[in-house]
């Protein structure tokens, strides 16, 4: 939803809202500000899914929160890491959802290399503003030249190449030597002091000044504004021949003819039987420095109408949404785990007050109680079975005892009639009446007289 940018107006007063207030300052910062240079150690390095980083860059004293988005950070070079110096080109800008301060950083490098290549940038600047690198300052190399200055290290390597090529090629070509220190403190010193003394003896109608190959540091020497403006202030034409090819240094704009290595040097300002070939290579290379000092302005104004143009462009205001994006993510993503912390620990409140009121406790107990119930009802059943066996086997005693079969056994004997009924005296019968003797192996029936 895009925020309400009203301003109310009380009486002579201008009330802005805070949405007004931060939009206005970012256009502050970005208009006025524009691209700077920054080194800083980095800290709170954040790389999300999205593929834009997040960092603070801080020193002893202060700190500022940065953001460098895919676009450009898939150019860099190395891994960020909490705790590492950095050179970083960026622009000023403000998060305007939380009004945070912050720089939109378009590129990044180590701090050592890039301090370096800065003070290479920002001192080529300055001298091309002052048309140091100008064509029409350009003096011409003489094409048969009487004498040859070589400014360089006495005991470096690229002596002996210029001396063994200007040797093979016109061997009575006089040759001064100024020597000078090519790399260390007070290089660029001695360096432009010999350049002053050859201009001074004027014995010489050229000047090579040059050194063999190394790293931008071993090579500074002659990015050096006292080594430029001694170059641009000769009488003398000079032809820098600093290190190889593809090194270029602040010598190489200035100098009348840059040749890319020190023995292209001397073949350039000597002649032999392909005289002509060399004035085509000259004019080429001449022609080359032309344009590439062409192409460093037009490269100039490329980027500075890219950046005018990168303010207006959609994908700005993208990336400014995709911060944002990224911003919110990060706060729902902590909502999401303080929400599932929270009713996780609901859960296992509730499960434990689940525990105490739950049933079976009190189930195994009666469990418990049922089984100790049931032990003692089949103790007390087998207890009550034994009794009455013990009771039954004395009532079969006594049975047995006051039993009529007992009473047989010993000689008795029972009589009755026909109709079982038991003859007590004689006058319960008479004559002719059939009688039944009970005895205990049978019976015998007799009759009465």
């Amino acid at each position: 939803m895009a925020s309400c940018l009203i301003v109310f107006v009380s009486g002579n007063r201008n009330i802005y809202t805070v949405s007004r207030l931060n939009a206005d300052v970012r256009l502050l910062l970005e208009n006025e500000m524009g691209v700077v240079w920054l080194t800083g150690e980095i800290s709170n390095f954040s790389a999300p899914v999205s593929g834009h980083w997040y960092l603070t860059l801080k020193d002893a004293r202060s700190q500022v929160r940065c953001a460098m988005f895919k676009g450009n950070n898939r150019f860099v070079t190395f891994k960020p890491q909490n705790g590492q110096q950095v050179l970083v080109k960026a622009r000023l800008s403000l998060y305007e959802p939380r009004g945070d301060y912050q720089l939109i950083i378009d590129s990044m490098q180590p701090e050592g290399d890039g301090r370096l290549q800065q003070e290479f940038e920002q001192l080529k600047n300055k001298l091309a503003a002052e048309g140091l690198f100008a064509q029409t300052n350009k003096q011409p190399i003489p094409e048969h030249p009487q004498c040859v200055g070589i400014i360089t290290s006495k005991t470096g390597a690229a002596l002996f190449d210029i001396l063994d090529v200007l040797k093979r090629r016109d061997p009575t070509l006089p040759v001064v030597i100024y020597p000078a220190m090519v790399q260390g403190e007070h290089a660029s010193i001695q360096i432009a002091q010999a350049i002053g003394r050859a201009n001074e003896r004027q014995e010489c109608d050229v000047l090579i000044v040059g050194r063999g190959g190394g790293s931008l540091e071993d090579l500074w020497s002659f990015n050096q504004e006292i080594v430029a403006r001694t170059i641009a202030a000769s009488q003398i034409p000079v032809v820098s021949a600093v290190g190889h090819e593809v090194d270029v240094t602040i010598a190489d704009f200035v100098a009348d003819v840059r040749a890319p290595t020190p023995s292209a040097a001397a073949e350039l300002v000597s002649q032999d039987s392909s005289y002509k070939a060399s004035g085509f290579e000259n004019f080429r290379r001449r022609l080359t420095d032309t344009m590439r000092f062409y192409l460093s302005e037009k490269n100039q104004r490329q980027q500075s109408l890219k950046h005018a143009l990168e303010k207006q462009h959609p994908n700005y205001r993208l990336e400014k949404q995709i911060q944002q994006l990224d911003d919110i993510s990060v706060r729902l993503q902590q909502s999401v785990q303080g929400y599932l912390s929270r009713e996780q620990q609901r859960t296992d409140h509730l499960s434990y007050a689940l525990q105490l009121h739950s049933p079976h406790p009190r189930i195994q107990k009666m469990q418990d109680n049922i089984a100790q119930t049931e032990r003692r009802l089949i103790e007390a059943i087998g207890k009550n079975i034994l009794t009455s066996r013990h009771q039954l086997a004395l009532s079969a005693e006594t049975l047995e005892a006051v039993s009529p079969l007992s009473t047989l056994k010993r000689g008795y004997s029972v009589t009755t009639d026909t109709a079982g009924r038991v003859i007590h005296a004689s006058g319960d019968v008479k004559t002719g009446d059939t009688l039944v003797t009970q005895l205990a192996d049978g019976k015998i029936y007799s009759t009465v007289d």
